[in-house]
Parts: structure tokens; C-alpha cells; sequence
């Protein structure tokens, strides 16, 4: 048991990772002078005694000490010892860290624009970003990175980490390349100039019926808003409805939540309200510019959907302006603000509570400092049965809420309940079937599948359409992939095939999809039998008859 809530407490933590964030204006980094009457005015607490009894004792390691003391491990543990006395979501990032935690969010980083795999210890391109550098320069998928500038790195036990140190650098550098490819003797070499590589928030979008358009948001990035107007714009007219998917969306940037919540309310109606012990309440209205505000929506979420996506959900939900499809939310209803210290590391300190236009709290209840049992609570809402039964979810009356146009009940203390529930399916799930996504089988046996078979698999198919229709997993390929399984130590039960094997061919096909033309098309594929997109189908075609 402990090992199975240690897994769910890492998720638990990563989630809250991209958590709803104010970035400050104008934060001092080098160092902090707080007026007396600014501490007087609002109450503060006067700490300049604790900074010079840290200062103090800072002094004496370094003077009296018997040993060299590591000042910056030392200054890092101390820091994190006291974040972890307070709320389960303010954090110490790193210098180091810094950087990558931020890329996702802000939306690119600079390199040369491929998407890879590393195929038996070699750096093998699956795709090339759309007008990037790499297809700029000529190169395609199947293509084998040997060598980079001028050193080997295939059968040198490459690791994603290694990946990135080589082909990332300053947009406008230059990176050589040498390059195995099936058909080409010898290596060929290529010159990459590197340039800035969008990291896109909505990573599949496609009319899921004729004027329905579905899009699904992995992250409320700083480009999300302008990422979902353009599929909108790209329709060609305007929608007769919109699935919004934000199942497994953690948040983000909070200004990108009203972005897109303000789309679809009305001039006046708010989106949400923040306040805190030392930040006085914030309203946020909507403008009523939104080119969506008459479109019928259906939102999307579970039990990984969080912060930001329960800020479009709950702003939603409470004005009556769509239907709430799927399980209960995270419940991660604090905002943070990231404050910087004078090294390049960062404070991400929660300054206040948001609460939806009813009025609702989001966060799940903790203590401070008792952050175990926090993640253990939320865990315990899955032992309970809560993805498989909405009468498992029960919501004390004092947190019973209305909402605002049609005076629905709706409740708060605990992220946001759906207003049609949809349980999650596990018939498929057996030992086996978790093994192999455990240890990522099926993503393996396919990029090596794809890589031997690119070349026939695309003459043959040159549509995700056309594969779609005509490509099967039969007996012979799932027989390979079975095979494949028992070389990793992975053997199915009796029995475990019938139950697992619809399940893992159909990953087997969306995968060898993605592989052969983008995540959208996968997306696209694995929403077909959906019961959730089904159910939103039904919804926002009622809403239009």
C-alpha cells in the first residue's frame, strides 16, 4: 500500500508543479529593504531578528567550524525545510531548475525541431517540426543522429537529458550533424542553424462532428489563448459547439485561464476572485468581447485537471454556460507567486486563495506542514471507488453553492464536480496490460516497428485517414509484440490476452499513427470510442436542436 501511495504522491506533487501562478512585476532579486510603516500599515510581522539570527549563524559555520561547510546545499536544504512547514504547493525551485520548469509555459525554447526516440541506443528522428530548422536543412523522419559536431554518440547509453545538452543552444548557433539513413551509403552531414521551437499547449484539435470543434489543452501556457483562436479562426466559421478537453491538464499560467474563460461569458460576469491575508481581493470580469460567448461549450475533466482547469471549469459551470463532463477535479485552488532570489533561484509562494464566481473554494483542505497527509486524503478519494461511482463523493451542505443563472446546486472544498459524471473504465486492465505501460512497452516495440517499416508503411498509407481505415493489428504483429513482451520479462497470465488484447492492439495502431504522422491524428484516433467525447457529442447536439 505504502508503494502504490508513493506513486499516487509524486503524481500528486508533479501536478501541483504547474500550478495557477502570478508572475510578479518588478520583484527586487538582489536583495529586500521593507520600510517600518509598510510593515505597520499591513499588519506584518517584523522579522529583521531572524535574518540576523540566520546571518549570525551563517558567520559562525564559516568562522568557527571544524569542517568546510557546502553552503549552497546547505542554504538549499535549509530553505526547502521551511517550505515544507507551510502548503502543499509553494515551492523552492532551483537555479539549475529554473529553466526547464519554466519552457513549458512560456512556450519554445531554442533548438533544431525534431521529434525523437531513442531506438537500441540510437537517436533516431520520428518527425520533424512543420518549418523548422531541421526540415529546413532537409532532414526527415527515420533519419539516424550518429554523430553531433563531430563526436559519436549512438551505443554511448544516450538518455533524453543527453538529448537535449546536445541539440538545444542559442537560437542562431550552429550544430553539425552526421546522419545514417536507410537507402543512403555512407553518413551524410548536415549544418542545423538552431532557432527558437514552439511547445504547443493545444496539442490536437479537429471538428469531431460537422461544426463541433474538439480541442484538447495540455497546459495553460502563455501562447494558450492565441493557440485556440487560431483553430477556431482556422475552421473557416464560426463553431456550432466546442469540446474542451482539459482531462490531465494541471494548470499554468493564471492569466491564460481568463484569457479563455473571458471567450465564452458574457460583458460584466465575473471569472473569479483572489484574496489572501496580505493581498486584498481581485475580481476578474469578463469583457464581453469573447468571439465565443453564444457558442454551446461542453469542458472535459478528472481527476488530474487542475488550478487553471478548474478555474475555466468552475467559471463555467457556475454562470451555467456549459456542461461539466467527467470526474471530480484535483482541487488546487491556491495561487502562487514566483519570486526571485538573488542567485536565479525561485520562491513560488502561495499568496492567496482563488474562488469561483459563486463564490466556491477549490482547494482541497490540508494543514500546514502536513503535506503526507494532504497527498494521502486525495489518494484515499480513489480507494474510496470516486473514479468509478458518483455516489462515493459526498459534499458536506456548508459547501453548498448555487449557481448563478439557473440556481443549480453545485458545492466547493474540493475541486470541481461534474455536472454529468462519467466513471472510468478498467475492463480492459489486467497485471499484464499494467506491466506493460509500467515499463512502456508499447510505446518501444513501436518506435522500433515504425523505424523497420517506415518506409513501406508510408507508401502504403498516405492519409492518417486512409490508415485509419484500412491498417488492422492482426494476429502477426500482435504475435510480435507478445513476443517482444517476453524478452522484457513481461509474460501475460492465462487468460489476460482476451481481456487486455482489444485494449493494447488499439494503442498498438494509434501509436503506429502518431509515428507515422503527428499526435493529432493519434488524438484523434483514440477519442473515436471515447465515452466521454461521445457523451459531449450528445450534449452540444441538443443543445442545438
Amino acid at each position: 500500500m505504502d508503494r502504490i501511495f508513493n506513486k499516487y504522491k509524486a503524481l500528486f506533487y508533479l501536478l501541483s508543479v504547474l500550478s495557477v501562478m502570478w508572475i510578479p512585476s518588478g520583484a527586487g532579486a538582489q536583495g529586500v529593504s521593507v520600510p517600518q510603516r509598510f510593515i505597520e500599515e499591513r499588519g506584518l510581522k517584523d522579522v529583521s531578528p531572524y535574518v540576523t539570527k540566520m546571518g549570525q549563524l551563517f558567520y559562525y559555520l564559516n568562522g568557527y567550524y571544524i569542517d568546510t561547510v557546502n553552503f549552497d546545499k546547505e542554504t538549499d536544504q535549509a530553505i526547502v525545510s521551511m517550505i515544507r512547514a507551510l502548503d502543499p504547493h509553494s515551492a523552492y525551485i532551483t537555479a539549475k531548475d529554473v529553466k526547464a520548469m519554466n519552457e513549458p509555459l512560456e512556450g519554445n525554447f531554442d533548438g533544431i525541431g525534431i521529434e525523437f526516440a531513442i531506438i537500441n541506443d540510437t537517436l533516431t528522428v520520428q518527425n520533424t517540426v512543420s518549418g523548422g530548422p531541421s526540415e529546413k536543412a532537409g532532414m526527415r523522419a527515420g533519419d539516424k543522429i550518429n554523430r553531433v559536431d563531430g563526436k559519436v554518440i549512438s551505443g554511448t547509453g544516450l538518455a533524453i537529458p543527453d538529448v537535449h545538452k546536445y541539440l538545444r543552444g542559442p537560437k542562431g548557433t550552429k550544430v553539425n550533424l552526421g546522419i545514417v539513413r536507410k537507402g543512403s551509403a555512407g553518413e551524410l552531414d548536415f549544418v542545423v542553424v538552431r532557432d527558437k521551437i514552439p511547445l504547443n499547449s493545444v496539442d490536437a484539435a479537429y471538428e469531431a462532428a460537422p461544426g463541433i470543434l474538439y480541442l484538447r489543452l495540455s497546459r495553460f501556457a502563455a501562447t494558450s489563448y492565441r493557440e485556440i483562436m487560431e483553430k477556431v479562426g482556422q475552421m473557416g466559421r464560426k463553431p456550432e459547439g466546442i469540446i474542451l478537453d482539459l482531462r490531465g491538464n494541471s494548470g499554468g499560467y493564471l492569466m491564460a485561464a481568463l484569457q479563455i474563460a473571458n471567450e465564452f461569458l458574457d460583458k460584466g460576469e465575473l471569472i473569479l476572485y483572489t484574496e489572501g491575508r496580505t493581498v486584498s481581493r481581485n475580481d476578474e470580469y469578463a469583457n464581453g468581447y469573447g468571439r465565443l460567448k453564444n457558442v454551446p461549450v461542453a469542458v472535459l475533466i478528472d481527476e488530474n485537471s487542475a488550478s487553471a482547469s478548474e478555474i475555466v471549469s468552475g467559471a463555467i459551470q457556475d454562470w451555467d454556460r456549459g456542461t461539466i463532463i467527467g470526474r471530480r477535479s484535483f482541487g488546487k485552488g491556491l495561487v502562487q507567486q514566483q519570486l526571485p532570489l538573488a542567485d536565479g533561484s525561485l520562491l513560488r509562494l502561495t499568496i492567496a486563495r482563488y474562488h469561483t464566481p459563486s463564490g466556491r473554494v477549490i482547494q482541497s483542505p490540508y494543514e500546514q506542514g502536513k503535506t503526507e497527509e494532504y497527498y494521502r486524503q486525495l489518494y484515499e478519494r480513489f480507494v474510496r471507488g470516486e473514479q468509478f461511482s458518483k455516489d462515493s463523493i459526498h459534499f458536506p451542505d456548508s459547501l453548498k453553492y448555487k449557481t448563478l443563472r439557473k440556481g443549480r446546486t453545485v458545492y466547493g472544498g474540493g475541486g470541481i464536480m461534474p455536472d454529468i459524471f462519467m466513471p472510468q473504465d478498467t475492463s480492459f486492465y489486467t497485471a499484464f496490460y499494467g506491466d506493460v505501460v509500467r515499463k512502456s512497452l508499447l510505446v518501444d516495440f513501436v518506435n522500433e516497428y515504425t523505424d523497420n517499416h517506415r518506409q513501406r508503411l508510408s507508401s502504403e498509407y498516405k492519409t492518417p485517414e486512409e490508415f485509419g481505415t484500412s491498417f488492422e493489428v492482426g494476429d502477426a504483429l500482435f504475435d510480435q509484440f507478445i513476443a517482444y513482451c517476453k524478452t522484457k520479462g513481461t509474460v501475460p497470465a492465462e487468460g489476460q490476452l482476451e481481456v487486455s488484447g482489444p485494449e493494447l492492439k488499439k494503442y498498438l495502431k494509434g501509436l503506429i499513427l502518431r509515428n507515422l504522422f503527428d499526435f493529432n491524428s493519434y488524438i484523434r484516433y483514440i477519442n473515436s470510442d471515447d465515452p466521454e467525447i461521445r457523451e459531449a457529442l450528445r450534449v452540444l447536439k441538443e443543445s442545438k436542436s
